[in-house]
């Protein structure tokens, strides 16, 4: 059964988030363009403090971590990736995929809390963590700017009006500028956890090769293809986009999709 078990200061923050979210979605197309930018800084600002608010422990207990708080951390990561380049493009039209993901994101860890961390985890724990939830954020960037791409393209084809808000080029290059750092980023997460596991997470706790461990290595051979393909080979358009999305599929499947199995089917937190 889902109980929330937040504490008071996460729940007020998500639901503050949620709400911000929400009412973003509903009345931002009034907004002008300098009021849209505070307004997205605003969300910023409470979907941070509900992420760092689900990661503080309650009274006697170890703090919790888990497919959901991982989700949100990706999201709000997401819109401060779109916030800042909503300064540059604010013609960019995503206000209602951005508010669907980001209400849903808040949520989840009131939800779903995730498991006690081991009490001989490293103080530099985190540090991975983030790495690795910035590799998330940016492949996630990367797959709204390529399903945007697409669009364009269709339309193009099509002989439709754009409705994308940037120029098809400009698209493709955001796109696979996400992909370059994003990899980048995965490959420390993955060197990090390879060369320092048992001291990040404790005792018997190295990097080994179960199911989290081996999507992740198949998402960075995956992206490693797609960079290689766009370098050597040229690839552009539905080829590169589908590459993209099987690589961030198995990323996906890695952390979030095995914690999601272990807690909500399985139910066990541990």
């Amino acid at each position: 059964m889902i109980v929330f078990s937040a504490s008071h200061f996460s729940l007020v923050w998500g639901m503050l988030a949620a709400s911000a979210y929400a009412m973003g979605a509903l009345f931002g197309g009034r907004l002008s363009a300098q009021q849209s930018r505070n307004y997205l800084w605003l969300i910023s600002l409470f979907h941070g403090l509900s992420v760092i608010a689900s990661l503080i422990p309650s009274d006697d207990e170890l703090a919790h971590f888990g497919f959901a708080a991982a989700l949100s951390a990706t999201a709000w990561l997401v819109l401060l990736v779109y916030t800042i380049e909503h300064h540059w493009f604010p013609q960019m039209q995503t206000r209602w995929l951005m508010s669907a993901v980001g209400m849903v994101a808040v949520i989840l860890p009131l939800l779903f809390p995730g498991h006690a961390l081991h009490s001989t985890s490293s103080a530099w724990l985190p540090f991975h963590w983030m790495l690795g939830m910035a590799s998330y954020a940016l492949f996630a960037a990367a797959v709204v700017h390529a399903s945007l791409m697409s669009r364009a393209e269709r339309q193009i084809r099509m002989g439709a009006i754009d409705t994308t808000g940037l120029p098809l080029l400009t698209l493709e290059r955001l796109t696979f500028r996400f992909v370059n750092i994003g990899f980048g980023l995965l490959t420390a997460t993955l060197l990090a956890g390879w060369l320092f596991g048992e001291q990040l997470y404790g005792p018997d706790k190295a990097l080994r090769l179960d199911h989290k461990t081996l999507f992740a290595i198949l998402a960075w051979l995956v992206f490693l293809l797609l960079i290689w393909g766009r370098r050597y080979r040229g690839w552009r358009g539905a080829l590169a986009v589908r590459t993209l999305y099987t690589g961030a599929a198995m990323l996906f499947l890695s952390y979030v999709g095995s914690r999601f199995v272990t807690e909500v089917f399985l139910n066990r937190t541990q």
